[in-house]
This record gives C-alpha cells, sequence and structure tokens, in this order.
C-alpha cells in the first residue's frame, strides 16, 4: 500500500514509520517539523514538510491509506495557542477527511487520546463511556472523533485512543510521565512527582505503533478502540524507576486532577497484544542514557521547544 502519515517526523511518528517500510509498504511522511526530522533515508520513503492546515500541501496524490498523527500534543502546548490547537488538531482533520473522501481514499486511522475521558472513578473506562476532555488538546480529539465517524459509510474508519506513550523514539519526548521521570532519575538522582495517586494507563512506544500497523492489517476492526494496558498512578511509576536508579522521589501538589484507567478489552478481543511494558521502557531509556545514545535536550520537551516560536 502506499501509506501517508501525518506527523510522521513526530515521536510516534518516527517509530511507525521505520515499522512500514519493513513491511514494504511505501510511505509518504507528511510533517511541519517543528521538531526536526529523524527519519533515515529509504527508497520507498518520500519525506514531505508541510502544514496539514494548508490543504494543498498534503500529498495525496496515489495514497490508499491515511494514518493521521498530526496534532499539537499534550494540554500544555494546546493551552498555549488555543486556536493553533483547534486548527491543527479538529479543523485541519475535517478538512483531510473530507478530502480523502472525495478522492474515495477508504482506509484512515485516526490517534486520538485516552485523556478524552477526563476524570473517572470508573474502575475501567471502556469505549463507550461519557467523554468528559478538560483541555483544548482533549476537547479537539473529541470533536475531531466525531467528525471523522461521520464519514464511516464512506470510508474505513479506525479510531484509537491510545494511553500515555512512553519508551524511545528517533524524535524522542521527555515531557511525559515514564520518559520524565526516568531522565530525571538518571540526571539528577531526583524524581518530582507532581501529585502521585492520579492513575494514568499507559503504553509501551513499540506496541502503539505496532497497534497502527496491525489495524492497516486488519480493515475489518472499524469504530474506536481504547490502547493502554497498564493503568498505574504516577507514583507507582517512580518507585519502579527508584528500584533501578536508587533515585530520591520529592512529592509535590498537582494542579492536574486527570485520574482514569483505560479497559482495552475490545481491542484484545481483536487478538492483538502488546509485547512492552513500562519496565521495558524504563530499562530501555536508561541503558539509552548510559551509552550516551539519549541525552537531555530542551527538543525532546514539547512545551519548551514551541515557546520558542518555532510553530510560527
Amino acid at each position: 500500500m502506499k501509506i501517508l502519515v501525518t506527523g510522521a517526523c513526530g515521536y510516534k511518528g518516527s517509530v511507525l514509520t521505520p515499522k512500514l517500510l519493513e513491511r514494504g509498504h511505501e510511505v509518504v511522511a507528511f510533517d511541519i517539523m517543528w521538531f526536526g526530522n529523524h527519519l533515515a533515508p529509504h527508497p520507498k520513503l518520500t519525506i514531505v514538510k508541510g502544514d496539514v492546515r494548508q490543504l494543498d500541501q498534503v500529498p495525496l496524490d496515489g495514497v490508499d491509506a491515511v494514518v493521521h498523527l498530526s496534532s499539537v500534543a499534550n494540554d500544555p502546548c494546546s493551552d498555549l495557542d488555543p486556536k493553533l490547537t483547534w486548527e491543527v488538531s479538529c479543523l485541519a482533520t475535517m478538512q483531510l477527511a473530507d478530502a480523502c473522501a472525495r478522492r474515495k481514499i477508504s482506509r484512515f486511522i485516526y490517534a486520538s487520546s485516552g485523556s478524552v475521558y477526563g476524570v473517572s472513578e470508573e474502575p475501567k473506562v471502556v469505549e463507550d463511556a461519557l467523554l468528559t476532555p478538560l483541555s483544548e488538546y482533549n476537547k479537539t480529539k473529541m470533536v475531531a472523533e466525531r467528525v471523522l465517524l461521520s464519514y464511516s459509510e464512506v470510508m474505513n474508519i479506525q479510531i484509537v485512543r491510545p494511553a500515555t506513550v512512553c519508551g524511545l523514539s528517533q524524535r524522542m519526548r521527555l515531557d511525559v510521565a515514564v520518559n520524565l521521570l526516568t531522565m530525571q532519575a538518571a540526571k539528577n538522582g531526583v524524581m518530582t512527582v507532581l501529585g502521585g495517586k492520579q492513575t494514568r494507563p499507559n503504553i509501551h512506544i513499540d506496541d502503539i505503533t505496532d497497534l497502527y500497523v496491525y489495524l492497516l492489517d486488519n480493515p475489518k476492526y472499524v469504530g474506536v478502540f481504547n490502547a493502554g494496558f497498564e493503568n498505574i498512578s504516577i507514583l507507582d511509576i517512580a518507585s519502579l524507576i527508584q528500584s533501578r536508579t536508587g533515585a530520591e522521589i520529592k512529592m509535590m501538589p498537582s494542579n492536574d486532577p486527570r485520574s482514569y484507567r483505560l479497559d482495552s478489552t475490545k481491542l484484545l478481543n481483536t487478538g492483538f497484544r502488546p509485547k512492552k511494558n513500562v519496565e521495558t521502557a524504563i530499562d530501555e531509556m536508561l541503558d539509552a542514557i548510559k551509552t550516551g545514545a539519549l541525552i537531555d535536550s530542551d527538543q525532546w520537551y514539547n512545551l519548551k521547544w514551541m515557546q520558542r516560536g518555532v510553530e510560527k
């Protein structure tokens, strides 16, 4: 297949794209490259720098399937410029879906977010649970989902609500819980845990990118799927890291109340199985830090980088 991956140079896209190429697909990697391009050249890879908000820049010729990863990622970045967030994460998604439908592109995979559930006391949050998004980021994901589902009669729509992703990527992120705390422990010997009691679902970056590949291989599975396999507290994550590094845990209050437990039974019932976990991500990161393959850098923190005005 010829697959368009939007956000292909981002955290997940930089892991997904090589996997698609390994399977023999032709990949068009489309990205605005606010955070650079870390994709290696490949004879079946075409890299296009462009803005997903500008539909005429999106290369759809000959495309069989779209994996739509582009968004302004995480709550702080979305709050930095709400207008930009709605344009990129919602309006552009609507425009892209409409263009795909008009071109009779039949496959569309969308990366939503498990955070659309907001705060939930339910022991297991399933796909038909009430959505109570708290931030601009969460709200744009919810609205984009609804827009895409309106195209279900003309396109094969597969929506994934991932847990918080962790693990190594060529375009690293150190502003997500597992990655952030692991770097703090290795670099400073101290981890700052905000709140700590919030329960959050997690998924290894290899598992979420394997899932996108799995859905491409299995078009019969349509609709919305939770993707998170470890519901653990922030403090539990810090404790796992402490057991490996001996780092101190410093507790601080948090203004982020999000707490929920994803139930991914629907996805597991399709036959998909995760292969890694939070502990794998921690160990892989610590090894990379030890060898110097991973260093702390502002480029790996979305908010710090965007505050430099890279999106202007």
